[in-house]
């Protein structure tokens, strides 16, 4: 019992923690989003934070094309989440949207969640585009779980056993729904916005209920 104390302690100190992204939805027409999640004990001031961005096959790959800053004031209460939508996307996203940003990922796009001090990766949605690991012809989506074009018309949650972000969109991706730390959902999927969990509370997540056909 000591051990499974210490353990329970060590993961789920702030310390070890950060902020990461918990939802993505790229559905049809305006309505996106982008969730983040604070999995730690402590309110965490977003000023200290940023999430560029990155469209397909840029001038300088590698390197982020966009850098936005979050609203002034804007902060995330502990086990909390903070929901950045587009301007016009549907009441229902509406109703949960911190605050609203116009350029979200048409699917092949990529967003950072970065120390807005060092630009130290926190978190990452997609590859930091090249010519060679954008999306072909600048359409489509990557792959996410083994579901094709994941990032396209989908919504993406975080599995509950995350605890933390990862800036290797690689293995955060994963190949299969056992590897990935991401579940993939059928496109106009919003019922999850707005709040999340992690593997510390007592939330079983949702279930995969997408098959792998590109849709």
């Amino acid at each position: 019992m000591k051990n499974l104390f210490f353990i329970l302690m060590f993961i789920s100190s702030p310390f070890m923690q950060n902020l990461f992204f918990s939802e993505y939805i790229e559905g049809s027409s305006n309505n996106k989003a982008i969730e983040i999640f604070n999995p730690t004990s402590q309110n965490i001031d977003l000023s200290d934070y940023a999430y560029p961005s990155t469209a397909n096959a840029p001038d300088n790959p590698g390197n982020y094309e966009y850098w936005n800053d979050f609203d002034p004031g804007a902060s995330i209460d502990p086990g909390s989440v903070y929901v950045i939508c587009h301007g016009s996307a549907d009441e229902a996203i509406q109703s949960y949207c911190d605050e609203n940003h116009t350029y979200l990922s048409n699917g092949n796009d990529v967003f950072g969640l970065v120390n807005a001090a060092t630009g130290e990766i926190i978190d990452i949605i997609g590859e930091r585009a090249t010519e060679e690991n954008s999306p072909e012809n600048g359409t489509g989506g990557w792959p996410v779980a083994g579901v094709d074009n994941a990032t396209l018309n989908h919504t993406l949650i975080r599995q509950y056993s995350v605890l933390t972000g990862n800036s290797d969109w690689a293995s955060s991706a994963g190949t299969n729904q056992n590897d990935s730390e991401w579940i993939v959902y059928e496109n106009e999927t919003w019922e999850y916005l707005g709040y999340h969990s992690s593997i510390l509370s007592t939330w079983e997540g949702p279930v995969w209920n997408v098959s792998n056909n590109g849709s």
